[in-house]
C-alpha cells in the first residue's frame, strides 16, 4: 500500500528515522519540523495521511489538527510523549483517527499507517462499504440495499464523510466546517437540514432511522448495524 504521507516531528533524529523507513516501506514522505511549515506543506503537497507531533514549536499539534481538520478529511495520526487518558480523549476528540505514543517501534507506526488508509478509504481504494449502504467515490455512485440513489453535492460529501468513519458521531459543527468550510453564515440548523435530506433519500423509514442517527447532545453517526435504537433528529 502506496501513500503520500506528511510527518510533523520537531526533533530533527526521530523526522529523519521517519522519513527514511516510510519511504523504504514504499510511501512518498514529505516533512515538516513546525506547526506553521505543516500547513503550508498540507497545502502544498496533499498528502494521504499526516503523521502529527503533539508538541511543536510555531503551533501546537492541537492547533494544526483544528486546522486540518477545517481544511479537510485528511486522516491524522498523533504522535505523543505523553500517555494519559485525557490527552489521547483529546486528541481523538478533536478529529484525529488514531493516536500513538513515544517511544513507538516503526513496524507499529506503519501498521497504524496501513489500518488507518484502509479505514478511511484514503489508500487509493475508492469504494466505501458500510451495512447495505455503498458508495463509489471514483465514479461518484450511491447504493443502498442494490438501488442507486441520487444525491446533489453536499448530500454526497455528508455521507462520504459519514461513510469514512462508521459509528463515529460528527457533532453540527464538525459537518459545517468539513462541508462548508470557511462560510460563517452556515449554522446547526444547515448540518440538521442536510442530515434530512439524506435521510430521506436512505431511510425506508425517516422518522424512524436505522442508517443515520442522532446521538442527543452530540451530533450524528452512520450505524455500523441497520436497527439500532437512536433518537431521530
Amino acid at each position: 500500500m502506496e501513500a503520500r504521507l506528511l510527518i510533523v516531528e520537531d526533533d530533527a533524529a526521530s523526522r529523519s528515522l521517519l522519513q527514511r523507513y516510510l519511504t523504504a516501506k514504499g510511501h512518498t514522505v514529505e516533512v515538516a519540523p513546525d506547526g506553521r511549515q505543516a500547513l503550508e506543506r498540507y497545502v502544498a503537497f496533499e498528502p494521504d495521511l499526516v503523521l502529527l507531533d503533539c508538541m511543536l514549536p510555531e503551533r501546537d499539534g492541537w492547533e494544526v489538527l483544528q486546522e486540518l481538520r477545517r481544511l479537510g478529511q485528511t486522516p491524522v495520526i498523533m504522535v505523543t510523549v505523553r500517555d494519559s487518558t485525557s490527552d489521547k480523549v483529546k486528541g481523538l476528540s478533536l478529529g484525529a483517527d488514531d493516536y500513538v505514543t513515544k517511544p513507538f517501534d516503526l513496524q507499529e507506526i506503519a501498521a497504524r499507517i496501513e489500518a488507518v488508509l484502509r479505514r478511511t478509504g484514503a489508500s487509493g481504494e475508492h469504494v466505501y462499504r458500510c451495512g447495505d449502504i455503498v458508495v463509489d467515490d471514483e465514479r461518484k455512485l450511491v447504493e443502498v440495499a442494490g438501488r442507486k440513489v441520487e444525491l446533489s453535492p453536499k448530500e454526497y460529501e455528508l455521507l462520504t464523510l459519514l461513510i469514512s468513519r462508521p459509528g463515529r458521531v460528527f457533532s453540527s459543527e464538525e459537518i459545517l466546517n468539513r462541508i462548508w468550510p470557511g462560510k460563517p453564515y452556515t449554522s446547526g440548523e444547515d448540518a440538521k437540514k442536510y442530515i434530512h435530506f439524506l435521510r430521506n433519500k436512505l431511510e425506508e423509514d425517516p422518522e424512524h432511522p436505522t442508517r443515520i442517527l442522532t446521538i442527543r447532545g452530540f451530533g450524528y453517526k452512520l450505524a455500523e448495524a441497520a436497527a439500532q435504537e437512536e433518537a431521530p433528529a
